[in-house]
């Protein structure tokens, strides 16, 4: 939907008391311009900015910080990463954000914190608070089944699809985000093997996420649900679905107007599987050395980089397509981390839920792995990039994510935890004591975009007018 226009008749509304009494117009950032209009979302948050179109290199310079610097381009040049973006937040106070390398070599763009790169399955914990708040709505809970005539999921052509396995009829909400649901990768990763799939169900075009269910649905569960657990995107494919069925919303919507844009994560989008439909911000993606071209996820037949056209990255949804900047994740675990500064944007009920330990085998809630002291993890790891999100006790969250694979693949996270945990225990007195989130206001309302009747002049100061292409298309 990328590139599709809105009439000059369907109007931006934007709109805050504050701004409005000082007669000053509110413009979103460009990102979040272009995906109000691509995608159709029906509100947008009144905001000056998004912390993206903030941030600079130049701002988190320090002298004091140059050895930190020195140590995390070592670091960056170890690996053959082309660029990574760090952000450091103390206490929900944003003090460091800064990028190294080039987010596009061949353009000549150098990373900066306002570039917005692939998550991978940091995206787990988004949707996993937007299950979170749906529950607190009352529109779903934990232990509701998720598919047969009772679940949520209850369309008739999975319970075909079933057929005589009722042991998926037991499968809850729950088990999907602790990964028990009775999903193994025996026939490969299903998000991840599309080619496969295609051929063993004779596929003519890449599965949508309805058919892959379907498909999936016909093959058994490895393990009884909730006895056992092995990760599982596609489990957390099916949280994605259920938001949709819950909310009536379309997944991307329901998250960016009930989670990311209260949380003050303006430039957040589900990322497209080629380098032609990159958000103006984004990175470019690159393999490590040595890897080889690949067939296309879809069966044409073209050879494509794996970070390109490899895997349907769109298509993981709420499993892995986010991308956002590690500002702007900072952000958002300041509003789920039951801290004081920035108000949670769930219970503190939930967020207790979310980071509750109970054993070195379960799974949390979003989260990889939430230790009793209070150290909190989330990774995130495909073809062209890595992610790693680390809260401490102290207070300090460090967030860093690369546009390059490593050969690794996700034994990454282990040396970046050592990189944060060096720079911890030499830089982290040296942090900057300041709050960077506050460049950005912090009030916001939301307003439909609708279609609405021509607007005389004297009308004008009541509306935000963005208007992108010649033909008045906003």
């Amino acid at each position: 939907m990328r590139g599709s226009g809105i009439t000059w008749k369907r109007l931006v509304l934007v709109l805050t008391a504050a701004m409005a009494a000082a007669g000053t117009y509110i413009f979103t950032s460009a990102s979040s311009r272009k995906d109000a209009v691509s995608t159709g979302i029906e509100k947008i948050p009144a905001w000056t900015s998004s912390l993206n179109d903030t941030l600079t290199n130049s701002m988190s310079g320090q002298e004091d910080l140059e050895g930190m610097d020195r140590a995390i381009e070592n670091f960056r040049r170890r690996w053959g990463l082309k660029g990574l973006s760090l952000a450091v937040m103390r206490n929900d106070s944003l003090l460091f954000a800064k990028g190294y390398g080039w987010a596009d070599e061949e353009a000549g763009e150098e990373m900066t914190p306002g570039n917005i790169l692939r998550m991978a399955s940091v995206s787990k914990l988004i949707t996993a608070t937007g299950i979170m708040k749906l529950q607190e709505e009352g529109k779903l809970s934990l232990g509701d089944t998720v598919f047969g005539p009772d679940g949520i999921l209850c369309d008739s052509s999975f319970t075909k699809a079933i057929g005589r396995k009722k042991n998926y009829f037991q499968i809850t909400v729950e088990d999907l985000l602790r990964h028990k649901g009775g999903f193994t990768c025996a026939y490969g990763d299903p998000m991840f093997s599309t080619r496969d799939i295609m051929r063993q169900f004779r596929l003519e075009d890449a599965p949508d996420q309805h058919t892959l269910v379907e498909c999936m649905l016909k093959r058994p569960l490895g393990y009884a649900p909730g006895s056992w657990q092995r990760y599982s995107n596609f489990g957390y494919l099916l949280l994605s679905m259920v938001i949709e069925k819950v909310s009536g919303q379309t997944y991307e919507d329901y998250i960016k107007e009930n989670i990311l844009w209260p949380a003050g994560c303006l430039d957040m989008h589900i990322a497209g599987n080629y380098y032609e439909e990159k958000y103006p911000n984004e990175v470019k993606y690159y393999m490590h050395a040595g890897s080889e071209p690949c067939e296309e996820y879809n069966l044409s037949g073209n050879l494509v980089d794996k970070c390109y056209g490899g895997n349907n990255i769109t298509g993981l949804s709420g499993a892995g397509a986010w991308c956002g900047s590690p500002a702007e994740l900072c952000r958002f675990v300041a509003a789920i981390d039951g801290r004081p500064h920035i108000p949670d944007i769930i219970s503190r009920e939930s967020v207790e839920a979310m980071t509750e330990y109970f054993n070195p085998e379960t799974f949390s809630l979003g989260w990889n792995d939430t230790r009793p002291d209070g150290e909190w993890t989330r990774t995130g790891t495909f073809s062209g990039t890595s992610a790693l999100v680390k809260c401490y006790p102290d207070g300090e969250c460090w967030v860093m994510i690369t546009n390059t694979s490593t050969w690794r693949g996700p034994g990454l996270a282990r040396y970046s935890s050592a990189l944060f945990k060096k720079c911890r225990e030499r830089y982290s007195p040296l942090l900057p004591e300041r709050d960077m989130f506050s460049a950005v206001p912090s009030g916001q309302k939301f307003f439909r975009i609708g279609m609405l009747p021509e607007i005389q002049s004297p009308e004008l100061p009541k509306y935000v007018f963005v208007s992108t292409s010649p033909d008045n298309t906003i």
